[in-house]
């Protein structure tokens, strides 16, 4: 599949006004950079295919209403022949039960638009980074090339620099790389030169090893014409000094990284990252052994803080709250991230406090509840104007499913991030759908095509975790061979050394 880039038009907009956004009071510092972190913008490396262009997706341009939340429904299984279905079956909703829930798309849009108020809102100075902790960053300046590249002359090849027609002579004394400048050659004269060291003056051309040989009284003769000015670099063959090398909003890849270096950077002035609290809720988790006697092992909280990184966030903690409201009121009103994360509690059940918790603190329910299956009941609060709150809901992969529809777009807006490029393949089996919800079903691709994975109930993560992308599929469902939007998951485009170092 194609590499995702840049989507053009308004989402372009969108990194240059946060960028605009992030420049525009530089007296208020808000955060600090945090530990290094992915790129998503290599492709995953899918041979045989390109990416198609998407079909438009409707954008809403308003948020959802404040409305309870809406009872689940059963998600059907990605095919006839598929094993798999939900953990608790339950007759569909129709469409009057869950009016109140946000559209999947415009969900999506929505949380855009609250992370643009919300760098509007905090005015988050730009900082300067080490270069070791720059990876995946937005960088909130130009890189202006400090040196000339290459600074100075040098040799392209390991071989002989030479001056004027062979044969030549050989000094003793060679010329390596780090060393102070060489004599000038005389006519006639050759020395011994390794890769990336000065050009002696008046050097003619370098000889490469393989191009030369020497005679029984040690004269260098080559074996092939020399060219003036073969296999040497000249000084500022690549810039010159004061060159803008990348533009505002370029994402720090490690190809960035090595051009700022060889620019002479020690730091970059990058987007802050934006800081992340996650809440883990629910006293039935357990964090090591065995599941037993009604306990679960907790699968989000291992998950969670890597992913969040991978989106361009820096986790500041991870605390486990369980099912108690005082402390779970304090965790959120005491913290100063620009985004809260919590898991489950997000339903109408008897331990359920985010709703409770949310309306005693007067926060405005943006989006409460969404269109799409897995993940229906997640929900994004504002708490202040610059800070938010994205409840995931406690099944691993309705989890997943709002990670991807809520604290995606908002963590990339705030960081400045260039958003995705979307793009769809045919589907290569049939997905039913829900009637009424987008479903987002985990796939592998292959070849030109998206194949669905089963176990894509809301509790299971063996699909995701075996998982490329997720395919969006519409109210209704696909046929084989139908084209779907995809989702590329981050370790899939960029690879686990760059999004979780």
């Amino acid at each position: 599949m194609a590499s995702p880039g840049t989507r053009a038009d308004e989402e372009d907009l969108d990194v240059e006004e946060a960028l605009a956004l992030v420049k525009e009071n530089p007296g208020h510092p808000h955060g600090r950079p945090g530990p290094p972190h992915g790129d998503p913008g290599p492709s995953h490396g899918d041979p045989g295919h390109a990416a198609k262009p998407a079909r438009a997706t409707p954008a809403g341009h308003h948020g959802a209403s404040n409305g309870p939340p809406v009872s689940p429904v059963s998600v059907s299984p990605v095919s006839p022949e598929s094993p798999e279905s939900p953990e608790s079956p339950e007759s569909p909703a129709s469409p009057e039960s869950h009016h109140h829930a946000t559209p999947w798309p415009e969900a999506r849009s929505a949380a855009e638009r609250a992370a643009r108020s919300a760098a509007r809102a905090a005015r988050r100075t730009p900082v300067s980074v080490p270069l070791d902790a720059a990876l995946g960053l937005t960088l909130a300046a130009p890189l202006t090339a400090l040196t000339d590249l290459p600074s100075f002359d040098t040799s392209a090849m390991d071989g002989w620099a030479v001056a004027g027609p062979g044969p030549w002579t050989v000094r003793d004394e060679g010329v390596l790389a780090g060393h102070a400048e060489a004599a000038p050659l005389s006519d006639g004269e050759a020395a011994r030169i390794a890769t990336g060291a000065r050009i002696p003056p008046d050097t003619t051309a370098v000889l490469r090893t393989e191009h030369g040989r020497t005679d029984d009284r040690d004269r260098l003769h080559p074996t092939r014409e020399v060219v003036h000015g073969q296999d040497i670099r000249p000084r500022g063959q690549e810039c010159r000094s004061g060159d803008q090398l990348l533009p505002v909003g370029t994402l720090a890849t490690p190809p960035v990284l090595g051009l700022a270096a060889a620019a002479g950077y020690d730091t970059l002035t990058a987007v802050p990252r934006p800081r992340v609290d996650v809440l883990v809720l629910g006293d039935e988790l357990l964090t090591g052994g065995l599941p037993h006697d009604g306990l679960i092992r907790d699968a989000l909280g291992p998950m969670l803080p890597p992913w969040l990184r991978a989106l361009g966030a820096e986790v500041r903690t991870v605390r486990r709250i369980g099912d108690d409201a005082k402390a779970l009121h304090r965790a959120v009103t005491t913290s100063d991230a620009d985004l809260i994360v919590t898991t489950g509690g997000t339903a109408a059940g008897p331990v359920d406090h985010v709703h409770p918790i949310l309306r005693r603190i007067g926060a405005d329910l943006v989006v409460d509840g969404v269109k799409v299956r897995p993940g229906h009941p997640m929900l994004l609060a504002r708490l202040k104007d610059d800070q938010h709150l994205v409840g995931l809901p406690g099944n691993p992969l309705a989890a997943v499913s709002g990670l991807l529809t809520l604290a995606e777009p908002l963590l990339r807006t705030l960081a400045a991030r260039p958003a995705p490029e979307r793009y769809t393949l045919p589907l290569r089996d049939a997905v039913h759908g829900h009637p009424y919800d987008t479903r987002l079903v985990p796939v592998v691709l292959r070849d030109d095509g998206a194949a669905p994975l089963h176990y894509n109930g809301p509790a299971m993560l063996r699909g995701i975790a075996a998982a490329d992308a997720l395919a969006v599929v519409p109210p209704g469902g696909t046929r084989s061979g139908q084209e779907a939007e995809l989702l590329d998951l981050p370790w899939a485009t960029a690879g686990i050394g760059v999004c979780f170092t």
